[in-house]
């Protein structure tokens, strides 16, 4: 499903993780595990970030030691300023969560906890603050309640003074407020318990909460009051509005799953407003569950029909439009990974890959994409979260890595042009300690891991940062491929052109001083107590020790964007030790503040190309070993120039290819002559040459440049290739719905040419040209059946005409099998089934009779069939309507000869007819009175109340039975008070053909849909049981017309019903 990469709220670090069975190894900052849902794994954890104590550590490399470094480190340590503190009585908490405020901030809040993994639960809890940057810490349990356990803390990311912490819901449902960064709290309990919360881009007290039954829920006073948004809300499928781009700022953008299905809705509404008269559905119909991203400019979709993924983007939140990937492309999966300056890269997962993805980079408005680069490596995070070797090179606009599988090999590549061009990282010429490489491109390189840390503490296997254009520090190996062994530290100055090697074991490496130094710490599973600082680009390290004592290190933290030089390191001397937090100024490092003279140029280039990205770019840095402290506001980029543009500020436009000698050329399925669309609403149009400009490139072009798009005057043509689709590509929509036609015409599209579209139901519309149709064709079908739908495109040149036959259905709720309950031996019975509501041939029966192995299938609702067999014979029928199947059955008796009688009744009987197969059924018992295999009463559906009586042969009782009913003879008592005198209607001949032909056709239809109309009217009959008796006449006794004196009981039944003969 489309994915995207989000940052979390919260985040925190297990203390240590060991266990019976296994000692887990140690790191400094474990890897973070992302959390999934409760529904998923059975454990209360949050989608903000939360770490397991069971995180899985990184596999231990053979190291040479701590003091092993390939440069000389300089001995005489210049000074640093430290101090430690223990949370004293914390040493079973198990996780922390830490936070700096920043913005110059003193304050450092930390909440430890003891996470019960048996439990799944919080079970012990702390709260410290230290008002002095970290030298010292007060502990306010007592503040937030002594009994309050705490779960999460949240910082508003507008207003850093804000918390918001989460009590525990297995203790108390409550959210603790404060507004002066922790000093004081107030607590507000709440009714429903929140797995993460989303913070407003801008408005500070703006809040949505994700409950753990899948609610939304909105504050607009910093969680104080809540208001319910949404329910069946997808997990981390809600997103704020975007400022400049929604209307209303409180507009919330949501994806709701529709209940009991597969499929979701995008539904946009205000977060305190969003009751259903108030939200928009702005895709026109449902889309593929966890689909829905909401990301800068863009908006995108999936839909899944099948078995075959398409994508949807709505740019600047305009109407949707379907993704156009490269015809033969035909993706399996898709996951948005950047869409930075108004422009998408995607990975895609194509038809022939199976643990490979694609790199594909889209135009502005995120509808035309072509291959930047294949194979792409990626891995599974621990939630099962996609993980792409691909890098944003920060500072340097238009620098990516990313790591490509080539024959089985993974390795390295670097581009400068937002990834029009791609490759190998040059090696360092000497190792760590001196020694040459002879590492010759492109037998061998340099290769890195570009995994993003997900744990804030730690700086991750690979860094850059914007202050400091230019210097990338990254984990990896030299050689032919990747390898996770052998692993080192490299860093290069001038953007990725030349490298060196800094270290050969794995460190942790930050910027200091607004990313004028740089501190590396060893990325160890032992206790460490020495730090490394680098004033001049990694060239000369410093060595520091931080602590008397070796240290566990579970994470490093300092204030982002800050003019203060104060590092906080936090970890533990044992397994059973406190907390502890030692501070680090690391200010007496600098002797004063930079002046100019303290710094130099740099020139930006791509292997001694000067324009990159269509310009020349200068920058600035400080000159390596001067000990000054940078300026935060100091400008990087000293000159920028543009250039002129060249065949390398461009790239190949969809549906052309880079050949061989570098040119641009149309693909094999592509037809480079077609029209473009502007040509419909104007003279001319911009015809691509084979080439577009590479997005954010800034080359200057010539007066006549080859490779930008030509005007060209519309040529008059005659329609050809005119396409017709639903917005969605379906060809099936439910009665009332409303379908949107797209229509494209391949050529041929001019002013002139008029478009006309049949929907099949006798209404036709007409437009002057094509443009008028670029949003689509709406138009509610009122009855269901199969529509031809005919478009035609026309001018004086000629026409083209293109049809579509779309299904129009309802909802299937009923189903009745209306067939005889007798029927003659090798005579053909007619079945009818019948639904509500009634449908027009969009409806598949499928008849089983008997044991048959194979239904007959049938697309009308009737059928005639042949019994073979005497006997009771069972026939189901089944109706399939889409994916809902309904089912009806009927035991048919079969004989050879048989006679039958139709019968009405008293019209009292109507009154008490509650039009049930049950009543009916028990109304034929009585009226019977003899066992099924000598006579058979069956009432059929609606009214007036009607039956027909079956006779399994026998002339007399045939005799009998027409004298009774003639004479008025057979009663029976419906209840007290209520007689009800049976009567014959008719008589049919035997043997029968069909012995339901009185009520088939029309006149069934109508009686059996009489059916449901007396449903409301039901009433159920409770009846006496009495044993079922026959009173044989006695012998010599004439069966002709009774006299009304004659007591004579003929027939009795066990329902208590008795029917007389007087």
């Amino acid at each position: 499903s489309l994915c995207e990469y989000v940052s979390t709220a919260v985040t925190e670090t297990p203390k240590r993780t060991f266990s019976v069975k296994e000692k887990k190894k140690r790191s400094v900052g474990a890897p973070y595990k992302e959390t999934v849902d409760k529904s998923v794994n059975g454990e209360a954890q949050r989608s903000t970030g939360a770490v397991q104590g069971a995180s899985n550590f990184r596999s231990e490399y053979r190291r040479t030691g701590e003091e092993s470094r390939g440069s000389n480190p300089r001995q005489s340590e210049p000074h640093l300023e430290t101090s430690t503190f223990a949370l004293s009585g914390d040493s079973a908490h198990n996780q922390a969560m830490v936070h700096w405020s920043g913005q110059n901030s003193s304050v450092i809040l930390i909440l430890t906890k003891l996470y019960d993994f048996n439990l799944g639960a919080v079970t012990e809890s702390s709260l410290w603050r230290s008002t002095d940057y970290g030298s010292t810490y007060n502990k306010l349990n007592d503040k937030v309640g002594s009994r309050t356990v705490l779960s999460y803390l949240y910082v508003c990311p507008t207003n850093k003074q804000k918390i918001l912490m989460l009590s525990d819901p297995e203790v108390e449902s409550a959210v603790l407020i404060s507004s002066d960064e922790g000093a004081s709290f107030e607590k507000y309990p709440i009714n429903f318990n929140i797995l993460s919360l989303l913070f407003h881009p801008a408005q500070e007290n703006w809040v949505l909460a994700y409950s753990h039954d899948y609610k939304l829920y909105s504050s607009m006073d910093f969680g104080k009051k809540w208001q319910l948004v949404h329910e069946n809300v997808m997990p981390g499928r809600f997103y704020w509005a975007v400022m400049g781009l929604d209307r209303e700022s409180d507009v919330v953008h949501i994806e709701t799953r529709i209940a009991k299905g597969r499929e979701s809705q995008y539904v946009k509404c205000r977060a305190q407003r969003c009751t259903e008269g108030n939200r928009q559905y702005l895709f026109p119909g449902h889309i593929d569950t966890n689909s829905l991203v909401v990301q800068d400019e863009y908006v995108f979709t999936q839909v899944t029909k099948s078995g075959r993924a398409s994508y949807f983007v709505s740019y600047m939140r305009e109407s949707f439009r379907q993704m156009k990937l490269p015809k033969y492309c035909l993706p399996k999966d898709m996951h948005i990974i950047s869409t930075d300056e108004k422009q998408v890269f995607a990975a895609v997962q194509e038809w022939n890959q199976n643990n490979t993805y694609s790199l594909y980079i889209s135009d502005s408005p995120g509808v035309y994409f072509i291959l930047s680069l294949e194979n792409l490596r990626t891995s599974r995070g621990p939630a099962g979260n996609l993980l792409v070797d691909f890098y944003k090179v920060e500072g340097i606009n238009g620098m990516y890595l990313a790591n490509k599988i080539v024959d089985n090999h993974i390795k390295t590549f670097i581009t400068y042009n937002k990834g029009q061009t791609w490759a190998l990282l040059p090696a360092p010429a000497t190792d760590v300690a001196g020694n040459n490489l002879h590492c010759i491109l492109p037998f061998c390189s340099l290769h890195l891991h570009l995994e993003m840390s997900e744990n804030p503490y730690t700086s991750g296997p690979i860094t850059s940062k914007k202050s400091v254009p230019g210097i990338i520090v990254a984990t990896g190996n030299i050689g032919t491929e990747l390898s996770s062994t052998n692993l080192g530290m490299f860093i290069t100055s001038d953007a990725g052109n030349s490298w060196r090697q800094i270290f050969d074991e794995e460190y942790n490496i930050w910027f200091l001083d607004n990313g004028g130094a740089l501190l590396a710490v060893l990325h160890a599973s032992t206790p460490i107590r020495q730090l490394w600082i680098s004033l001049d680009e990694g060239k000369k390290w410093d060595r520091h020790s931080f602590s008397l004592v070796p240290l566990y290190v579970d994470g490093v933290l300092m204030e982002p964007e800050s003019d203060n030089h104060i590092i906080t390191f936090f970890g533990h001397f044992s397994h059973r030790s406190e907390w502890q937090l030692i501070k680090i100024d690391y200010k007496g490092l600098f002797s004063r503040r930079c002046m100019d003279g303290d710094y130099q140029t740099w020139y930006l280039h791509n292997k001694g190309e000067l324009c990159v990205m269509g310009e020349k770019q200068i920058y600035m840095k400080r000159r390596p070993g001067n000990r000054c402290m940078l300026a935060q506001d100091y400008s990087r980029i000293y000159s920028s120039e543009p250039c002129l543009c060249t065949a390398y500020d461009f790239e190949c436009d969809y549906g052309w290819e880079r050949q061989a000698d570098g040119k641009c050329s149309p693909a094999f399925w592509y037809n480079p002559n077609g029209v473009a669309k502007s040509c419909s609403s104007s003279q001319s149009f911009l015809n691509s040459t084979g080439y577009r400009k590479v997005l954010s490139n800034n080359c200057k072009e010539r007066g006549r440049n080859v490779y930008s798009p030509k005007r060209v005057a519309c040529q008059p043509k005659a329609p050809q290739g005119l396409h017709l689709s639903t917005s969605h590509g379906e060809l099936s929509a439910t009665v009332g719905s409303n379908v949107t036609f797209m229509i494209h015409l391949d050529n041929g599209e001019s002013p002139s040419t008029s478009i006309q579209l049949d929907f099949g139901d006798g209404i036709k519309i007409t437009y002057s040209n094509l443009s008028r149709t670029d949003d689509g064709i709406k138009h509610i079908y009122r009855m269901t059946g199969i529509y031809r739908v005919i478009a035609t495109a026309e001018n004086n040149l000629g026409s083209d005409s293109t049809t579509l036959f779309l299904h129009i259905t309802s909802p299937v709720d009923r189903v009745y099998l209306s067939a005889p309950v007798v029927a003659s031996k090798e005579k053909a019975a007619n079945l009818t089934a019948v639904v509500w509501p009634s449908h027009t041939r969009t409806l598949t029966f499928f008849w089983w009779f008997e044991n048959s192995s194979e239904p007959i299938i049938t697309l009308e609702g009737s059928i005639s069939h042949m019994f073979l067999r005497e006997g009771k014979n069972k026939v189901t029928v089944q109706v399939a309507c889409g994916s809902t199947v309904l089912e009806d059955s009927k035991v048919i008796t079969v004989k050879e000869f048989f006679r039958s009688l139709l019968l009405s009744f008293s019209p009292a009987l109507d009154e008490h007819n509650p039009d049930i197969p049950e009543w009916r059924e028990d109304i034929g018992r009585v009226v019977s009175g003899v066992p099924e295999n000598q006579l058979m009463v069956s009432l059929y559906p609606g009214l007036p109340t009607t039956a027909e009586l079956f006779i399994l042969p026998d002339e007399q009782m045939l005799n009998i039975f027409v004298t009774a009913l003639n004479q008025g003879l057979i009663q029976f008592e419906l209840k007290a008070n209520i007689r009800i005198i049976v009567y014959m209607t008719q008589q049919t001949l035997a043997p029968l053909v069909d012995s339901n032909s009185i009520h088939s056709g029309s006149a069934m239809l109508m009686l059996i849909s009489v059916v449901f109309v007396g449903i409301a009217a039901f009433f159920i009959y409770k009846f006496k049981r009495f044993p079922l008796s026959w009173q044989p006449l006695s012998p010599g006794t004439q069966c002709g017309p009774f006299d009304k004196s004659s007591t004579a009981v003929l027939l009795t039944r066990t329902w208590g019903l008795q029917a007389f003969f007087f």
